[in-house]
C-alpha cells in the first residue's frame, strides 16, 4: 500500500505516485486480450482493443495521468448519469423518482425482462436502457437538439469546454440499435415516454455519442465526489441532493449487472459505458494512515476491450488495484 507521505500534493509525491500508476497501467494493459471491443454498434468496433488510460484528479489539485489519456471516445452509458442529473434539475427529484426507481435489476443493461416479468410500475433505475430512455423523454424541449442542449451546457460548466458529437458513432448507433427501438416501442405502449418516441431515441443516441477523454471523466467524477461543487470556484454546479442520489445510483447500479461485485471489490461510485469508459467518484475518507487522495478524487478510465457484462476488462482490474493500494473504498 502506498502511504507514509504527509503531503501528497507535492511534486516529489506526484512523481512517486506517477511511477506506480505507470507500472500498473503497463501491467493491466496485458489483460486487454481477455475482452473484446463492442461490435453491436459497428463504429465502436474500430477502437484499439489494447488501449488503456487513466486520469485521477484530487480535490487538492494533485493529478496523475497514464496511458491513452488524450484519446477521445464516446461517453455512451456514462451519459445516463448526466441526463438523470439534468432531468432532476429541470423537473425535480420527486418528479423523476416517480418515473424511474432506484433498484438494481440483476439483468443486462439492454433488457426489458424486469418490466415484463415483474410487472413493475416503472423502470427499476435510470442506468438501464429502459430507465435511461424514460429519463431522456422527460428532458425539456421539442427537438433532440433542444433536449440535449442542457447536457452540453452542464458538461461545459464542468470540463471547461463544449464537447462535440461524434457523428459517425451517432449514425452507427442510430442505424443499428434495433434493441433500443424495441425498448422504445415497449415504453411507448406502456405509457412511460413523455415525448415523441423518435425524438426521444434520437436524443438518447446523441447523448451517448458525445466525445470525451479520461481527463473529462475524472473532472466530472471530481465534481460529483465534491457533492456537485466546483473545487476551484466553489460554485454549486449540481445541487448537492442530486449529486448524492447520482452517486448512490452509481454505486448500486452503475456497472450493469456486475454492480454488486464492483461495489464489493472496488467500493466506489462508478459508471461504465460500452466504449470502454469508466467514471469514478471517490469522496473524502477518514483513515488512520496517510494515503493519497484522502480528500477525495475523480477518476476516468478508458479501455475498450469489454467483458461479458459490457465493462472494460483492464479498466476494472486497474481500478480494483488502485482502490486496494490506496484504500479508496467508501466502506
Amino acid at each position: 500500500m502506498v502511504q507514509g507521505i504527509a503531503n501528497w500534493s507535492t511534486e516529489q509525491s506526484r512523481e512517486w505516485l506517477q511511477s506506480y500508476v505507470d507500472d500498473w497501467v503497463a501491467f493491466y494493459r496485458k489483460h486487454t486480450g481477455d475482452g473484446k471491443v463492442a461490435t453491436y454498434i459497428p463504429e465502436l468496433a474500430k477502437a484499439n482493443p489494447d488501449a488503456l488510460g487513466i486520469t485521477i484528479i484530487g480535490k487538492n489539485g494533485l493529478t496523475v495521468r497514464s496511458g491513452e489519456v488524450d484519446e477521445p471516445f464516446t461517453i455512451q452509458s456514462i451519459s445516463k448519469v448526466l441526463s438523470f442529473i439534468v432531468a432532476c434539475m429541470e423537473r425535480g427529484v420527486a418528479y423523476m423518482l416517480d418515473r424511474v426507481d432506484v433498484e438494481p435489476t440483476g439483468e443486462a443493461f439492454n433488457s426489458i425482462m424486469h418490466l415484463e416479468m415483474k410487472q413493475v410500475k416503472k423502470p427499476l433505475n435510470p442506468f438501464v436502457n429502459a430507465g435511461a430512455i424514460t429519463v431522456t423523454s422527460t428532458l425539456n424541449g421539442r427537438t433532440s437538439d433542444e433536449k440535449i442542449e442542457p447536457i452540453f451546457a452542464l458538461l461545459e460548466k464542468i470540463i471547461g469546454y463544449r464537447p462535440s458529437l461524434d457523428i459517425d458513432v451517432y449514425e452507427s448507433e442510430r442505424d443499428s440499435s434495433m434493441r433500443n427501438r424495441a425498448i422504445g416501442y415497449y415504453l411507448l405502449e406502456t405509457g412511460y415516454l413523455e415525448s415523441d418516441m423518435n425524438t426521444t431515441l434520437e436524443t438518447y443516441f446523441k447523448q451517448c455519442s458525445i466525445k470525451v477523454t479520461v481527463d473529462d471523466l475524472a473532472r466530472i467524477g471530481l465534481i460529483l465526489a465534491n457533492d456537485g461543487e466546483d473545487i476551484d470556484t466553489f460554485e454549486e454546479i449540481i445541487p448537492r441532493p442530486i449529486a448524492r442520489i447520482a452517486k448512490a445510483l452509481m454505486l448500486t447500479c452503475g456497472m450493469y449487472d456486475a454492480s454488486g461485485k464492483f461495489a464489493t471489490y472496488v467500493g466506489i461510485p462508478a459508471k461504465s459505458g460500452v466504449s470502454g469508459g469508466i467514471i469514478g467518484a471517490v469522496p473524502p475518507r477518514v483513515r488512520e494512515e496517510v494515503l493519497p487522495f484522502m480528500e477525495g478524487c475523480g477518476i476516468g478510465v478508458y479501455g475498450p476491450a469489454l467483458d461479458d457484462n459490457g465493462n472494460s476488462v483492464s479498466g476494472i482490474r486497474l481500478l480494483r488495484h488502485v482502490a486496494s493500494q490506496w484504500d479508496l473504498s467508501i466502506f
